[in-house]
C-alpha cells in the first residue's frame, strides 16, 4: 500500500486556542465557515448528516478533547470514505489552525490544488469570525 500525496493548510489566528476548538469543533458552528458543509450539519445518532454538492454525506467526529483535535470522516454517499485532520494548536496567545488534506485515489493534480484553495479559505473564514 502506498501513501497519497498530502498538503497541510494552515492559518494562524489571534484568539486563545481553547475558545477556537470550542467553537470551531462545534459540528452545528461549522455551517458558520466551512463552506462544504453550509446546509448546515444535522444530529443523527453519534454522526451529522449534511447536504450539499456531493449529495447526502454522513460526518463523524472524534470525541471533544483537551489536545484541540477535531478530527472527522466524512463519508459520501458513493461510500467513499475521507478521513480529515483537523489540529487546533497553540501559538503564543493565539493559535494555529492546521488541515491536512490527502489527494484521494482518481483525483488530478487540478482537483487538488482547487481543494486546497477551497479549504485555505474556509480557514480564512474561520479566523474572520474568530478575531472579530
Amino acid at each position: 500500500m502506498s501513501t497519497m500525496p498530502a498538503k497541510i493548510l494552515h492559518c494562524s489566528i489571534n484568539r486563545y486556542w481553547k475558545e477556537v476548538y470550542d467553537f470551531a469543533g462545534k459540528p452545528e458552528n461549522m455551517s458558520l465557515w466551512a463552506s462544504g458543509l453550509a446546509s448546515g450539519l444535522e444530529p443523527e445518532g453519534s454522526d451529522w448528516i449534511a447536504h450539499g454538492p456531493l449529495g447526502t454525506v454522513r460526518v463523524s467526529f472524534v470525541p471533544h478533547n483537551e489536545f484541540g483535535i477535531i478530527d472527522h470522516t466524512v463519508t459520501i454517499e458513493s461510500g467513499l470514505r475521507v478521513y480529515n485532520a483537523l489540529r487546533i494548536v497553540p501559538n503564543g496567545d493565539g493559535c494555529e489552525v492546521m488541515f491536512m488534506m490527502l489527494k484521494q485515489p482518481g483525483m488530478t493534480d487540478d482537483q487538488f490544488a482547487a481543494d486546497a484553495a477551497h479549504v485555505q479559505k474556509d480557514l480564512g473564514a474561520l479566523k474572520s469570525l474568530m478575531e472579530m
